[in-house]
């Protein structure tokens, strides 16, 4: 018996995906054919599922059948919305969606309606939380700037020359007739302005410490904008004109050849290249010094990346691919097969390739990355020009 025990060990060993085995293997699925750059991932009925949400669809978890979220237009091989946010934007427990876009200057939240009307297919009801005055938006995120609790909004403009803003969520009073002239007044949800700088914006846009002191500086395609001490939303911010870069949305700061310094990894995204900037030194003006390496070259349009551990052995993996039909095929390599990969980094900050899919799924502006079969790995979702997909991961 404790022969046969053994041997089936060893027979399990053999079959089974061990922690960190490569390439990790991932299955297709494609959820709607439609333009869009952005997708999400929130339980929006409360069943204890992760859903997808992309552009004007969510996705429910199990039949994975399109329902509506909103609508929007597409323009000259764009759309309107450049991405999907989570939020509770009115407190009430339920995820909604918050988003912008390329040319449109307003940021809108749609109210998540509740699970009975999520059953019955209504569209969510659309709310405008500003008017920012600024339609050149490259991407968008939501970071916590001033660690409390809730998400601020920044947008990153490719018009180098436009203000750095944050934006904070709040409410204000308003006001509206009554029964038997009564004035009724009401909080609604809405965007606050913390101007971050005049200028210094540019293609790509990342948020980490660049400089070691401990806090979040923003890192746009014309330099670094320094975080103050204290309040980031009151304090002022520090421009440091150090490069002129074009970058994916978003860059990643941190450490990768465990130097004690944070360094820069970036794609190029409407051109070929995965780079990667080690930082090595700061003068006495406070510039840092960088040595600029490339990761790879065989594949263009690297407009997104993200880290996430795909194969659960405790070491995060670099996702990234080609973007689809980025300004409209007339990128260099815009017309090649789209693209998704991911690569593993050694102690030392060695990148090693391995392909998800190639040919049929590349990305747009989001990766998301998140356990949606509860099967304990990460399974990956993208949207872009070609549609909305999940790769499921087969690693359990």
């Amino acid at each position: 018996m404790r022969r046969f025990a053994i041997c089936l060990v060893m027979f399990l060993m053999s079959v089974a995906p061990a922690l960190g085995d490569h390439p990790v293997k991932f299955e297709v699925r494609q959820l709607a054919v439609d333009a869009n750059e952005g997708c999400a991932v929130a339980d929006f009925d409360g069943d204890g599922l992760l859903d997808v949400v992309a552009g004007r669809f969510w996705f429910r978890n199990g039949d994975w059948i399109a329902r509506p979220v909103r609508g929007f237009e597409d323009v000259n091989g764009y759309v309107h919305s450049n991405g999907d946010f989570i939020h509770d934007v009115n407190g009430d427990g339920r995820p909604d969606i918050v988003a912008g876009g390329f040319f449109q200057t307003e940021v809108y939240w749609y109210e998540n309606p509740g699970s009975k009307k999520l059953q019955q297919g209504f569209q969510w009801p659309k709310h405008l939380l500003v008017d920012t005055g600024f339609g050149q938006n490259e991407a968008s995120f939501l970071h916590d700037f001033d660690k409390d609790g809730v998400p601020e909004w920044v947008s990153n403009s490719w018009i180098r020359d436009n203000p750095l803003i944050v934006w904070k969520f709040g409410t204000e009073t308003q006001t509206a007739p009554g029964k038997g002239g009564a004035t009724l007044e009401f909080e609604v949800p809405v965007l606050t302005r913390h101007l971050i700088s005049e200028g210094g914006q540019g293609h790509g846009f990342g948020i980490g410490d660049i400089n070691n002191d401990g806090r979040d500086d923003i890192l746009t395609g014309t330099g670094w904008h320094e975080c103050p001490e204290g309040d980031p939303l009151v304090g002022q911010w520090r421009y440091h004109a150090d490069w002129q870069k074009q970058w994916s949305d978003p860059v990643i700061v941190r450490d990768m050849n465990q130097d004690g310094r944070n360094d820069v990894v970036w794609g190029n995204p409407h051109d070929y290249g995965l780079m990667i900037s080690y930082a090595e030194e700061t003068d006495e003006s406070g510039k840092i010094k960088f040595r600029t390496e490339v990761i790879d070259d065989e594949f263009s349009q690297l407009h997104c990346i993200h880290f996430a551990d795909l194969d659960g052995d405790g070491r995060e993996e670099l996702i990234t691919g080609k973007r689809v039909r980025a300004h409209n095929g007339k990128d260099p390599g815009g017309s090649d097969p789209p693209l998704i990969c991911y690569y593993t980094i050694d102690d030392q900050g060695h990148f090693e390739k391995h392909i998800i899919e190639s040919g049929s799924v590349g990305i747009g502006l989001q990766i998301r990355a998140a356990d949606l079969e509860g099967d304990g790995d990460i399974d990956i979702v993208v949207a872009g020009k070609d549609g909305t997909q999940v790769l499921f991961n087969q690693s359990k």
